[in-house]
């Protein structure tokens, strides 16, 4: 397979509508409960650091990511799910970046990012799997979406598939020698089908996340095999539990604004969702993956 002109069905993964039916809620109603950055991730903490620090983290997080990817200084960086553009800000401002290029699928995203009107980011609204850069990457970074790579119906052959092309896509973007450096949410303990079983699952599957299915580690050590070099993989998972903390109590703390901005049910929904998702990784059945990968070839 070519990796610079291979296409994969988008409807292997999580639509451009199941995109928005999370993301686009409404900037305002975001702004409410993160943090200044606006990064909707895992931040990274240090031991006993205070949950006041939580932009603190944030910014830990992103420039670990940039270090690992090795993308400082360099000409051009991809960031594939580009949320609000925290790393692409870090990038051109602090890491010495010429150009960074975001993808998201989300509108309100999107938007977020142009409205920085910074000469030397680009935003696209354009998923992973149809995007044709005009000139390779030096890195790449990718935080908080290879969760929606896939769709929860696929078999683990289905699902290392897609993740395979994903990486022999990134393998044909990069120049040789770059490096990624990915962050995920993965399964933990037990098997999907039994995670799949409890009772948040369906809840997560159909209201918060539509379409969307995390991969087990093995999955990604399978796809990547051949294609790139996995060099360093930390499981921060309670540093997720540290995260959802801070941001369960800010939702709570704002829930007469978020309430105006999108509504009671949604201030329920979310509530409940970023609850059930503390108690997934505080059990292990959900880990927190970081991953630093190097191009072979």
């Amino acid at each position: 397979m070519n990796a610079a002109t291979s296409t994969l069905s988008p409807s292997t993964g999580a639509s451009a509508a199941a995109i928005q039916h999370h993301y686009d809620v409404g900037n305002d109603f975001y702004q409410l409960w993160l943090d200044p950055t606006m990064v909707y991730s895992c931040a990274l903490w240090e031991e006993n650091e205070p949950t006041t620090n939580l932009e603190k983290a944030q910014i830990r997080k992103i420039d670990y990511h940039i270090e690992q990817a090795r993308a400082q200084g360099k000409k051009r960086v991809l960031d594939i799910g580009c949320g609000w553009g925290g790393i692409l800000k870090r990038l051109v401002n602090e890491h010495g970046v010429q150009q960074a290029i975001g993808l998201t699928l989300s509108e309100a995203q999107a938007d977020w990012v142009r409205s920085l009107n910074h000469p030397q980011i680009e935003v696209n609204l354009e998923g992973w799997q149809n995007y044709e850069p005009t000139a390779p990457f030096d890195a790449i970074t990718s935080v908080g979406a290879f969760e929606h790579f896939v769709k929860p119906e696929l078999s683990s052959a289905e699902k290392i598939e897609v993740y395979r092309s994903f990486f022999q896509r990134c393998h044909g973007w990069l120049n040789p020698g770059g490096s990624m450096s990915l962050q995920t949410i993965a399964y933990g303990k037990r098997k999907p089908e039994e995670v799949q079983k409890l009772p948040g699952a369906k809840f997560a599957n159909e209201e918060i996340f539509p379409e969307s299915d995390s991969p087990r580690l093995a999955e990604i050590a399978e796809a990547a095999e051949g294609i790139f070099e996995i060099v360093t993989v930390r499981n921060d998972r309670l540093d997720y539990v540290k995260t959802l903390e801070v941001w369960l109590k800010n939702l709570r703390a704002h829930r007469a604004e978020v309430v105006q901005a999108a509504g009671e049910a949604v201030f329920r929904r979310y509530e409940r969702y970023l609850y059930l998702a503390l108690l997934g990784f505080l059990t292990g059945d959900l880990l927190l993956l970081r991953l630093t990968l190097r191009r072979i070839g």
